[in-house]
């Protein structure tokens, strides 16, 4: 984030006295350093060679007296652009265009903020023609350093000025659902659509671990510092990672860590019984305790820097403390207990719900299983126990309502999750950019934005930096998401989908940046010195394709019209009878979920004053989330002045028009991109249109059939 820029004497003054300490440090540029790490057959994604032209070009001193792993990338990242574009290490900070140096501990207070106490954060001053970037850690000179190539020729131009970064929160994490072992329906990545894993191949650690450390650059540049290495579901093969082939772990974490990025694992709650042959995995149970105890110290002692575990406990079949009459909080706090000693910490996940539900039961609600399973334990999850929670109730839908879980916590540290991976988006064979749903999602305001001074405007990220309205200001969570990248030549099957995994790093960073600013920064990092062309096309295909993609696909936060099990391509019913709790109740009379507390399952009654009410009733819910709180007949007007039933037969006619003029403009422009990009998205763009024109005519047709109401204006519906 940005403090207030200041210019002039002040500016001046801030440098020199920089200036003056650098002089009396070591200036180390030319110690020995690693290589970038790259392969030349993968896709550079948003660091291609010349992104780093303008600060390779130029004359730059480093003042680094550091040695630790990432004191050494960010001499290697200069290096290796001084080298690649002409410019010059020079050993005076006074003949430098750009310097870039850890603070003495000694600057002056003036020049220090609260913010300098955070070892990811930096200074960006530019003054007298020369650009400064300082930290109190190489973390933060490493994000200052890739702030510098996102701006480009614009960090070196323009008014003298001072900006403070400083992240959001220092939990930034993505989760990678990945197996050792390639699960007979999963796959080696569960709802991975780019390949196979980066991690794993053929049932063990890959040997060459090159694309883990491009990747961790990749995240680094972006703003993502942790990264859990294995699917959630842990099967046996994964269960091993804390034993025999803890090893290999080490090895993947030192891939990382010369990029500033810690190593997470995701632990089945089973694993005293599977590795340990104990008899139990009863958290009270000191034997178990014991065996947790153990292999934690083990984990430690193989990687000093390991951040912890991540959890799925009594959750679609993972087993769990509910088994011996425990609480989530009994569980969590075991776990944490066992890791404290090393500064670790527990992700529990709070996805638990009854997988097995009667479709009969319109009381019984899915919905509200978060907020029953976990909000009365708040306040009683230890402290290194970060409790995860679904942005939505549900299940990454292209759009539900927040989770009011994660308002319901002031006293638990609470990490709102995404999911970068498109699992019920297109599976990264549609062109969707998620940047702007993020960015909503984030900034929802649970106590609304006109009420009590203290609440007001409080946001989901919020509550994430440990901000929640009636918290104490300690309870600092985190962000965490999904990954959705793997083996492909692209990383993420679609070239397009780089955007997503780049925008969630800076979202994550700065919640508050411009959704539309960040895939436009993308665009001119991936594609340097593209044309106008190249630019307007990308921004115009991508810009409002979430919207796009909702309007072609289920209506008005209907949610799961997705075919059962593969969730890619329409199946209005696929779901209805399941035991999934993934319902919509459409009949001959109407569609929708009735969760108000006046007729239906009570979920409105567990959202914070203003939202209980507004989603509560008909006159003040909005359409986008109607058929998500109520059931209403077809004929029901939305506040657009549309029917319930032609907004869905409008929507998902204006969806595929929109998906052929993005495919259009694609074609128009396709010949400006390099080959390879231009193959694979020409052929991303054939499925798009195919699966969009399937999901418009299935849905159209299903509430033709269902409705019996004709289209207003004669379209052809089945």
């Amino acid at each position: 984030m940005e403090a207030p820029g200041r210019s002039g004497l002040g500016c001046n003054r801030f440098l020199s006295s920089h200036l003056i300490a650098l002089e009396r440090s070591d200036v180390t540029l030319n110690r020995p350093s690693h290589p970038v790490p790259a392969d030349p057959a993968v896709h550079p994604a948003w660091l291609p060679e010349a992104a780093f032209a303008p600060l390779g070009s130029r004359r730059v001193a480093l003042v680094l007296d550091d040695a630790s792993p990432v004191a050494d990338t960010v001499r290697a990242e200069v290096t290796a652009a001084l080298a690649a574009h002409g410019g010059a290490a020079v050993e005076a900070a006074e003949a430098a265009d750009v310097v870039l140096a850890l603070r003495p501990a000694d600057a002056a207070p003036q020049f220090q903020s609260d913010g300098d106490l955070d070892p990811e954060a930096f200074t960006y001053a530019r003054a007298g023609g020369v650009v400064t970037v300082t930290a109190s850690d190489a973390r933060g000179l490493l994000y200052g350093l890739f702030h510098l190539v996102r701006l480009g020729e614009r960090a070196f131009t323009g008014a003298d000025v001072v900006e403070r970064h400083a992240p959001h929160t220092p939990l930034r994490m993505l989760d990678h659902w990945d197996n050792i072992a390639v699960h007979p329906v999963m796959g080696q990545v569960e709802r991975g659509y780019a390949g196979g894993s980066i991690f794993y191949e053929a049932g063990v650690v890959r040997e060459d671990l090159t694309r883990v450390a491009q990747y961790a650059r990749l995240l680094a540049a972006s703003g993502v510092n942790r990264v859990a290495i294995n699917n959630v579901n842990v099967g046996p093969a994964e269960t091993r990672l804390l034993d025999d082939l803890l090893p290999d772990v080490a090895r993947i974490a030192a891939a990382f860590r010369p990029y500033g990025i810690t190593t997470h694992l995701s632990v089945s709650w089973a694993s005293p019984v599977r590795l340990g042959g104990l008899a139990t995995s009863d958290p009270f149970d000191a034997g178990v305790q014991e065996w947790w105890a153990g292999a934690a110290d083990r984990v430690w002692a193989a990687i000093p820097d390991f951040g912890g575990f991540v959890i799925k406990a009594d959750s679609e079949g993972q087993p769990g403390p509910f088994a011996y009459g425990r609480t989530h909080a009994d569980g969590a706090n075991m776990l944490a207990a066992a890791v404290a000693p090393h500064g670790g910490l527990i992700h529990w996940r709070a996805f638990v719900y009854n997988h097995e539900q009667d479709w009969r039961d319109r009381r019984t609600d899915r919905a509200k299983a978060a907020f029953e399973h976990f909000a009365p334990y708040d306040g009683t999850f230890a402290d290194n126990v970060i409790v995860q929670i679904k942005h939505g109730p549900l299940d990454f839908q292209v759009r539900e309502a927040t989770s009011p879980a994660i308002a319901a916590m002031p006293r638990t540290r609470v990490a709102p999750e995404f999911q970068v991976t498109t699992e019920y988006l297109g599976h990264q064979k549609h062109a969707v950019y998620l940047g702007r749903m993020w960015s909503q999602l984030l900034a929802f305001p649970y106590w609304g934005q006109d009420g009590d001074g203290s609440r007001s405007g409080r946001t989901m990220a919020d509550v994430a930096a440990g901000r929640h309205p009636l918290g104490d200001g300690t309870r600092v969570g985190g962000l965490a998401a999904v990954s959705n990248v793997g083996d492909d030549v692209f990383w993420t099957g679609h070239p397009f989908a780089q955007a997503n995994l780049y925008a969630w790093g800076r979202l994550a960073w700065d919640p508050t940046a411009d959704p539309i600013a960040i895939l436009d920064e993308w665009i001119a990092l991936t594609f340097p010195g593209a044309t106008a062309l190249v630019r307007e096309t990308l921004h115009a295909i991508l810009d409002q394709s979430w919207e796009t993609y909702e309007m072609y696909t289920a209506p008005l936060g209907v949610c799961f019209m997705v075919q059962p099990g593969s969730h890619y391509g329409p199946s209005p019913d696929g779901y209805e009878y399941s035991p999934w709790g993934t319902y919509h109740f459409a009949d001959r009379d109407g569609v929708g979920v009735d969760r108000t507390r006046a007729t239906g399952s009570g979920y409105t009654g567990q959202y914070p004053a203003p939202w209980s009410d507004v989603y509560e009733s008909l006159d003040t819910c909005p359409d986008e989330l109607l058929l998500f709180f109520h059931h209403v007949p077809y004929s029901h007007v939305l506040h657009s002045g549309k029917t319930v039933v032609q907004h869905v037969y409008d929507t998902h006619f204006e969806g595929l028009e929109r998906v052929l003029e993005a495919a259009r403009r694609w074609t128009e422009a396709q010949d400006a991109f390099p080959a390879d990009v231009a193959e694979r998205v020409t052929e991303r763009f054939a499925e798009q249109v195919r699966s969009a024109t399937d999901w418009r005519d299935v849905v159209n047709t299903y509430f033709l059939r269902h409705s019996g109401v004709a289209d207003a204006h004669g379209r052809t519906i089945y």
